[in-house]
């Protein structure tokens, strides 16, 4: 049996020519939605986690009479951590601050013209994310927090990853709009 004109056998499946593009599509926008779902829910660890160190710290000093010092210090580390992540899903989620308003009064061809901008604008700023928090990261790596047991580098990690999943949420965008798509939230 030979194929159709246009049509490539792939598998058991019968692809139109472009389909591979429209997989690869569809697998990274997966790939995107997974991380999301995954990044939400490491922040809803990390605020649990925060929530216990304080509740840890309260309870030493008002009940041991004995503060722990590195409960605080690890609640604000948690803090960065949790803020990071739920800075990703917001931007994948479209829950990042924007000019919505000002984007809806425009005619069709321009909105999604501005809608690209942004979106690449977003990218842009996620890469710069990155690599400012790894010159930072790099700097102060061999320093010692003084109430934790780890590099003071730390503190710009979070940096690093947000930027990391905000470059590839924006990607995910893009992609979607070129395509006449929405991004679906992952908390649906």
């Amino acid at each position: 049996m030979r194929p159709l004109k246009g049509v490539l056998l792939v598998g058991r499946r019968s692809r139109r020519r472009g389909g591979r593009l429209k997989d690869c599509i569809w697998m990274y926008t997966k790939f995107c939605a997974g991380l999301s779902k995954l990044s939400l829910m490491i922040a809803v660890v990390g605020l649990i986690a925060v929530i216990l160190c304080v509740q840890w710290q309260v309870f030493g000093r008002y009940v041991l009479n004995d503060t722990p010092t590195w409960a605080e210090a690890l609640a604000l580390l948690l803090v960065l951590f949790v803020t990071a992540f739920g800075l990703a899903v917001g931007v994948r989620d479209s829950g990042h601050i924007g000019l919505e308003s000002m984007v809806a009064l425009l005619p069709e061809a321009w909105r999604k013209r501005v809608e690209l901008l942004i979106h690449t604008l977003v990218g842009v700023f996620g890469g710069f994310m990155v690599y400012g928090g790894w010159i930072w990261a790099r700097a102060k790596w061999a320093e010692k927090k003084p109430m934790l047991p780890v590099p003071d580098g730390i503190d710009y990690v979070p940096l690093i990853i947000a930027g990391v999943l905000i470059v590839l949420f924006s990607i995910e965008h893009v992609l979607a709009l070129l395509r006449g798509r929405v991004v679906e939230p992952a908390w649906n």
